[in-house]
């Protein structure tokens, strides 16, 4: 290998240091190991609770206790293999942890399939009374939430052989990671520097470049592979949205968008509230992708020309350490505790920084009861827009950190729903921070064109493929077939509409639909583009408010799932079951469109 041609380290090459410390879940594979067999005895006892649950408030108090802890033991045992799993994707010793505390989670499912049955039979007027007894009070709100299913609970014997299947459930979604992080062969790009490896993750970086050809060959070398696949991968989603459409006729549910919005007891009128009113807006879209070929001095506008910045001189590397800095110090108006914890997390070990070969591809975190709130990273100097990326992921870190200290653990989970308010949150205040550091014309322009394009992607790209989710399984539910040539013309219709006319569309630029990892967790890309509308709602409150409107702000990110979202967010100061708040976050954008074009001219 030439000094000039880079490759993707391996994981045994990354720093202790620059790695996540998953100690607090467990100190090594062979403890693993025997909390699993734990594990497994515990749940052995799980029939012999069977037939108590309504005796009195001690039985079922008995049970609750005993079930918590085993649900405690579960949770560590499933983040400990699923972050070692995504460490590197293709390790065979990985994937048999995650197997195997898949078979053995799913057998306790099963044998605990009574549980809900026996709670909802429990006379009301029983139930009023032990929910008023001391040794209920933490499990109250699990209970009220289970009592609430009432009418999708089935009988003993039909969510046995549910839970029974659900072993198999993530078999496709694990199927299309696999296939696409690990077997994926996406090849290197002749660069004027070397070769250079083309990833999911290193995609971003290509199609930021200046150099309009390296783009374009970035761009259809990826999208090849896709091509390539395209059966395959379309008989893969057309299998989750099957399985999405027959679980909630199983329940009774209206369809599968209801059954996935009632756990979060949210409306309907919600999902489409926000897409009719951000296609009310697309002017302001269209408007920006006009101005952005203007500004690139471009004929035509192609897929692979929406991430170059359009100030490319105003990009800047900045280190790991630098990059928590400036996080930190944009989050000052949520106080001390808050930085401070959040700082010391992310240069101690709560992060997986860095790229290594099979690391799944993206961000998340992963926030737990007894262990730290995990992030994992493919940081890279090079993309200022990772900064933002680490902001965001911090933000579902401190929520965690937040419900997991202020809340007992059966009710201490907040929904998706909430937790995409408090990681935009913290993106917002990164973007004004840095907008005032910098009197620089361009760099002004850099980081406004960075906030429209961040802007852009979590809420109009968001509702765009959440009008895809609700198609694709509406067809599904006509028992029209998702065949390659129908995923494709229906995403193909949606890109006319959100870019407009100044857009052309390649040939592969509908396979981009086949590679959203999201839409396997069906109806949840939506949350995106409601939690940004809420966050900047939220940001405007508490940078212009005083210790109210921070304490409101707090009290939220405390609530855990003590609360649906939408009243969750009401106690915060923002009411998402209206429009206002959507129809506000497209004002913003178009503000910042606005202010680019006037940038532009000054320059």
């Amino acid at each position: 290998m030439s000094d000039n041609e880079q490759r993707i380290p391996l994981r045994s090459e990354i720093a202790e240091g620059d790695k996540w410390d998953l100690s607090k879940l467990f100190s090594d594979d062979e403890s693993w190991n025997t909390a699993l067999a734990e594990f497994e005895k515990k749940s052995e006892k799980i029939p012999s609770f069977q037939g108590t649950l309504g005796k009195s408030a001690d039985h079922l108090a008995d049970f609750l206790d005993f079930f918590k802890e085993l649900n405690i033991l579960e949770e560590r045992l499933i983040y400990y293999a699923e972050l070692r799993q995504h460490e590197d994707e293709g390790s065979d010793t990985a994937r048999t942890m995650t197997g195997k505390i898949t078979i053995v989670s799913a057998k306790a499912r099963t044998a605990s399939a009574w549980e809900a049955p026996e709670i909802i039979a429990i006379p009301q007027k029983d139930m009023e009374t032990f929910l008023t007894h001391q040794r209920i009070c933490d499990y109250k709100i699990y209970l009220q939430k289970i009592i609430r299913y009432k009418p999708y609970i089935l009988s003993d014997k039909e969510e046995r052989i549910i839970e029974m299947h659900s072993e198999a459930e993530g078999t496709l979604h694990n199927t299309f990671s696999v296939l696409t992080n690990v077997d994926f062969n996406f090849g290197t790009i002749d660069t004027p520097e070397g070769k250079r490896p083309l990833s999911q993750s290193t995609l971003s970086v290509f199609l930021e470049n200046t150099d309009r050809d390296l783009r374009r060959r970035a761009y259809e070398t990826f999208y090849a592979c896709f091509d390539s696949h395209k059966h395959t991968i379309a008989n893969l989603y057309s299998g989750s949205v099957k399985q999405d459409v027959i679980n909630a006729r199983i329940r009774g549910y209206s369809s599968a968008r209801a059954a996935s919005l009632y756990t979060d007891n949210v409306s309907e009128e919600v999902y489409d509230n926000l897409i009719s009113t951000v296609n009310g807006k697309l002017g302001a879209l269209h408007k920006y992708y006009s101005l952005r070929k203007r500004v690139l001095k471009l004929s035509e506008l192609r897929h692979y020309d929406l991430h170059v910045p359009i100030v490319p001189t105003a990009t800047k590397k900045t280190s790991w350490n630098e990059a928590v800095d400036l996080v930190c110090n944009a989050l000052s108006p949520l106080g001390d505790e808050y930085c401070s914890t959040l700082k010391g997390g992310l240069l101690g070990r709560w992060a997986d920084r860095y790229e290594n070969k099979g690391k799944r591809s993206g961000a998340f975190s992963a926030g737990s009861f007894t262990a730290d709130p995990y992030i994992l990273m493919n940081y890279k100097d090079e993309s200022i827009r990772d900064v933002f990326t680490l902001a965001h992921e911090g933000g579902h870190s401190m929520h965690s950190w937040y419900s997991a200290h202020n809340n007992p653990f059966m009710h201490y989970n907040y929904t998706i729903f909430e937790a995409e308010v408090a990681s935009t949150f913290n993106e917002e205040l990164l973007f004004r921070y840095l907008l005032k550091q910098y009197d620089n014309k361009e760099m002004r322009l850099y980081l406004v064109n960075k906030h429209a394009d961040e802007l852009l992607a979590t809420l109009y790209r968001q509702t765009m493929f959440a009008e895809f989710e609700k198609t694709a399984h509406e067809f599904e539910a006509n028992g029209v077939p998702l065949t390659v040539e129908l995923l494709r013309s229906e995403y193909r219709k949606l890109l006319e509409k959100y870019f407009g006319s100044e857009m052309v569309l390649e040939e592969a630029s509908d396979l981009e639909g086949l590679r959203i990892p999201h839409f396997y967790s069906a109806f949840y890309v939506y949350k995106y583009a409601t939690g940004v509308s809420a966050a900047i709602a939220l940001a405007d409150r508490v940078v212009e408010g005083g210790k109210k409107e921070r304490e409101d702000y707090f009290a939220f990110l405390k609530s855990g799932g003590s609360r649906f979202p939408i009243e969750a967010l009401k106690v915060a100061g923002v009411d998402m079951s209206r429009p206002d708040p959507v129809n506000a976050a497209c004002d913003v954008f178009g503000r910042l469109v606005e202010e680019l074009s006037t940038l532009m001219e000054e320059i």
